[in-house]
């Protein structure tokens, strides 16, 4: 394994850290112990002992993530805890007492006396920043359980978008940042450029889920990321800057860590393996989807809130051109049908009612405004249905 200094933490941290949503039996309803299945908890810590095996000791979880804190609390205790970094997240409520009371919680559930990492979880969103950073908000109850022992560090985690997040690292109140950024979608780099300047930890979330489902990558893919696999190669690309600290690894079982530590006898050889690749990849997209389509088609886009229905339109076409590009059709129809869910990640709407929509003020600064439109109907077409 290989370890990154994670920012002002001054934590030596492992490439890749063991996130928590996976291998919990439940992923969002919580339960009694005696509720859990024996199998699935011996999983769980069988996973566990396997991270750590392998130099994986950042171990990652989430208030909201099931029973994910309990079934940890069943194993964290009895491991050395000088040797571990443990994580958890719990989301900024309005009231600063309810976010105290779900701290709490968690580390009742964890077992533990004190957390390594507390991330206010979900910063998605200007009232969730002002939940966070307004006097005696959640982040004074954080900066609480600091000085009493409870709590080493504070970061945040989020979906929201690049402007956002940067407004948020810009304050200058947090230790570290958990955020999306990965081939598929780097619109983040410059959210990551700012935490390097304010010396923050950078851990990314989902790389091989939301980063593009690669755990069960089309055979296009697989043959333009050869000879690595898309999430060997993802892995790689993200983890050759220095700016990225860790990957999250969303495990199920002890064997989901084999494919990604191939990485680490690549990563002294990553300006020598990737650009092959990344030409190919490239080189793929622009036969599919045309040169200046590829070059252009993000500049002058609107906000969906700057959208009549709001519709999403940058989401929208991204994923229409993952989906031609590189046959990545299964991923884009799930991410695709979350704007029906009021995703965080994705919010605004669908191009199912594109046509009700008159959408030349909002694109008038788009070198593609006459031609957006109906491919947002092709989008919507290929995606809301699979056909």
């Amino acid at each position: 394994m290989q370890y990154r200094r994670f920012g002002r933490t001054e934590l030596a941290m492992p490439v890749f850290s063991c996130g928590g949503m996976r291998y919990q039996y439940t992923e969002y309803e919580e339960l009694a112990q005696e509720k859990i299945p024996d199998e699935n908890q011996r999983n769980l810590e069988v996973t566990i002992h396997r991270s750590l095996e392998v130099g994986i000791n950042h171990i990652e979880t989430a208030r909201m993530y099931g029973t994910s804190e309990m079934q940890l609390g069943a194993i964290l205790p009895k491991l050395p805890r000088e040797k571990i970094i443990v994580q958890t997240k719990v989301a900024p409520t309005p009231a600063p007492e309810d976010f105290r009371r779900l701290c709490e919680k968690s580390l009742a559930l964890l077992k533990l006396d004190y957390i390594d990492l507390l991330a206010l979880h979900g910063i998605n969103s200007d009232q969730q920043l002002e939940y966070s950073i307004c006097p005696d908000g959640c982040l004074d109850v954080a900066r609480q359980l600091q000085a009493e022992g409870k709590v080493k560090f504070i970061g945040f985690s989020t979906h929201a978008p690049t402007d956002l997040i940067i407004k948020t690292i810009e304050t200058n109140q947090f230790d570290y940042v958990n955020l999306h950024w990965y081939y598929i979608n780097q619109f983040n780099w410059l959210a990551i450029e700012a935490a390097t300047r304010h010396d923050m930890g950078v851990f990314i979330i989902s790389p091989s889920d939301k980063g593009g489902m690669l755990y069960k990558p089309p055979q296009k893919l697989v043959e333009l990321c050869y000879p690595l696999s898309p999430m060997v190669f993802n892995d790689l690309f993200c983890l050759r800057h220095p700016q990225v600290h860790t990957l999250s690894l969303g495990a199920s079982k002890p064997s989901d860590f084999d494919e990604h530590l191939k990485v680490i006898e690549l990563l002294d050889r990553a300006d020598e393996i990737l650009p092959p690749i990344l030409n190919r990849l490239e080189k793929e997209a622009i036969a599919t989807l045309g040169e200046d389509w590829y070059n252009t088609w993000h500049i002058g886009l609107p906000t969906y809130q700057e959208t009549p229905g709001q519709i999403n339109i940058p989401i929208i076409l991204w994923l229409r051109n993952l989906a031609l590009a590189y046959d990545m059709f299964e991923y884009a129809i799930r991410r695709y049908n979350h704007l029906y869910n009021a995703d965080p990640w994705f919010p605004g709407c669908t191009a199912e009612r594109v046509r009700e929509f008159d959408l030349s003020h909002c694109l008038r600064h788009s070198p593609h405004a006459d031609k957006i439109p109906a491919l947002l109907e092709d989008a919507h077409r290929l995606l809301v249905s699979g056909c």
